[in-house]
């Protein structure tokens, strides 16, 4: 990649991360494509998160990018229930896995006391498989991402 494409590609990550919305709308084939969203929406914010993490990852920056999104996008607390699960099972704990995936989509679960989200990540044409993403309600802030709901209390 040239250091021109780089750049573009950087201030468009930034962009997102800085939340200009990464909710998209389908499209057919040849139609022009829309991407909305507003920062005091959940969903827009995990879908946020997510298109820009894969990006920085995509790119092989795991070091920068990728630490400042989980800062900006993670409880303090989640931060360190991540890094711990991520040692132990030797990957990614955003993607729970340990390579990229092709696209993903998420996908608004609400429930009362929190907001849920079910986040699908596709692999391959036939492989994909659902996070379950926690948030905030006040601060939107990731503080769970699991492969089941949280358990009802």
């Amino acid at each position: 990649m040239n250091s021109k494409t780089r750049t573009a590609l950087t201030a468009g990550v930034l962009a997102v991360a800085l939340g200009l919305g990464a909710t998209a709308q389908a499209a057919s084939a040849g139609a022009p494509h829309s991407v909305g969203g507003k920062p005091s929406d959940s969903i827009t914010r995990v879908a946020d998160f997510y298109g820009t993490y894969i990006d920085a990852v995509t790119d092989e920056d795991r070091g920068n990018l990728g630490t400042a999104l989980r800062a900006h996008y993670l409880t303090t607390g989640f931060q360190k229930q991540l890094k711990a699960w991520e040692e132990r099972e030797h990957a990614d704990g955003v993607l729970r896995a340990q390579n990229v995936p092709l696209a993903w989509k998420v996908t608004d679960n609400g429930t009362a006391n929190h907001t849920e989200f079910v986040v699908t990540l596709t692999w391959s044409r036939n492989t994909s498989t659902q996070l379950v993403v926690d948030v905030t309600r006040d601060s939107h802030e990731i503080y769970r991402i699991g492969e089941k709901p949280a358990a009802k209390k």
